[in-house]
């Protein structure tokens, strides 16, 4: 399968970047994205060229270290998949594929296709945290918690922190996975102290960095984790919450 493919190449934060094409005769479509411009690079080093540069870790879909937008979508055409399980067999011979980095003025670019989301890791650290007694671990059914209870925090627990939803939305923002953590944490029994501080530090770090939810659920589309719309409505609950009970916290 012949593809042309048009890839962003920069040399850093502060370059300029441009769209390098490249011609690829033998593409399979077996390969996923990643897989493709693993093939890109191994002939551009035979040529004694420079690779391109992107991340990736696990290839599994479980890490959240892949980062990609394909022909201006986050991860690739295939909804609700991580780049590294984004597979050629949709692409027809012939077509012409543009792969970029994740666009967001909260991603600057490293190089290349490589960029900085320690935003998102900013906003982890103003509450991703719990109270624990230290010393004898606590026997596990002294921890009371309902399934139904458990299985909606593990639902939400699922966001892989890959950031797809911050570069699908129009404004930039990162609602949807600051709502998930939220609704994680809200709903298990460890750290309920910190509830009321949590949100609020995590959302004026949220709003510190991002933009405002568009409201238009692109992120929900492109989220690999499948992590619902609903959790964006858990932003603005849980900043609520803690501005009612803030003396109690």
């Amino acid at each position: 399968m012949k593809l042309h493919l048009e890839i962003w190449r920069q040399a850093g934060p502060y370059s300029e970047g441009h769209f390098e094409s490249v011609d690829v005769p033998d593409a399979v479509p077996q390969m996923s994205i990643l897989e493709l411009l693993d093939h890109v690079n191994s002939n551009l080093i035979e040529q004694g060229k420079e690779p391109f540069a992107f991340a990736s870790d696990c290839r599994e879909g479980i890490c959240g270290t892949c980062g990609l937008l394909v022909n201006g979508r986050p991860h690739g055409r295939e909804q609700n998949q991580p780049a590294c399980q984004q597979r050629l067999l949709n692409v027809k011979d012939g077509e012409t594929l543009k792969i970029e980095p994740f666009r967001s003025a909260a991603y600057p670019v490293i190089k290349d296709m490589v960029v900085d989301r320690s935003a998102l890791d900013r906003v982890m650290q103003q509450g991703g945290y719990v109270t624990v007694n230290a010393g004898t671990a606590p026997d596990a059914d002294t921890l009371h918690m309902n399934h139904q209870s458990a299985e909606l925090a593990l639902d939400h627990a699922a966001c892989i922190g890959c950031g797809a939803c911050v570069a699908a939305c129009p404004n930039g923002a990162a609602h949807l996975f600051t709502g998930a953590k939220l609704v994680h944490l809200s709903l298990m029994p460890l750290g309920k102290e910190e509830r009321g501080k949590r949100a609020r530090k995590m959302v004026d770090e949220l709003e510190t960095n991002f933009g405002h939810c568009s409201l238009y659920g692109e992120c929900a589309d492109v989220c690999p984790a499948g992590i619902p719309l609903t959790a964006v409505a858990a932003v603005n609950k849980e900043r609520a919450r803690a501005a009612l009970r803030a003396k109690d916290d």
